[in-house]
């Protein structure tokens, strides 16, 4: 597969957030997605990812990160999204991204990565854990949201 892995540029913004409502509608949560690319654009500094571009220039895939302090660890990184379109799963995209992003992490020294999954996504939990990732249930979401959006 011709699919190219590279950081994400401002010109895919609106790639970007069309795939953000896709991958919102995927996790039943359409609602929760408020993102624009006005607001990327004005916070640009903190948008940080990867894009899986085809041959024909779209992007059908990305992983999206941003550095984080654990006290108990120290740096590290948090991937907040690991998205493919349906028509390019099980072909090995999501372990290529993911594992781009664990690149990253490890040439950025953090000594750690965390993300999050579903419950109820299956062949996502299956996944992580092949990759070596400890699934755990102790911790709750914690969301407070700051703006009237």
């Amino acid at each position: 597969m011709d699919i190219v892995i590279r950081p994400i540029e401002e010109r895919d913004y609106n790639q970007i957030v069309e795939l953000f409502r896709e991958f919102a509608l995927f996790e039943n949560l359409p609602e929760r997605m408020t993102n624009t690319m006005e607001q990327m654009l004005k916070e640009k500094a903190y948008f940080n990812g990867f894009a899986a571009i085809n041959p024909e220039g779209m992007i059908v895939g990305y992983a999206t990160w941003f550095f984080a302090y654990y006290t108990w660890v120290g740096k590290s990184m948090y991937m907040d999204d690991l998205y493919v379109k349906p028509e390019y799963r099980s072909n090995g995209l999501g372990t290529r991204l993911i594992t781009r992003v664990i690149e990253f992490a490890r040439e950025s020294e953090c000594c750690k990565m965390r993300w999050q999954v579903s419950a109820w996504n299956k062949p996502a939990i299956e996944f992580y854990k092949k990759l070596g990732a400890l699934i755990e249930d102790t911790e709750q979401n914690c969301d407070l949201m700051l703006t009237g959006r």
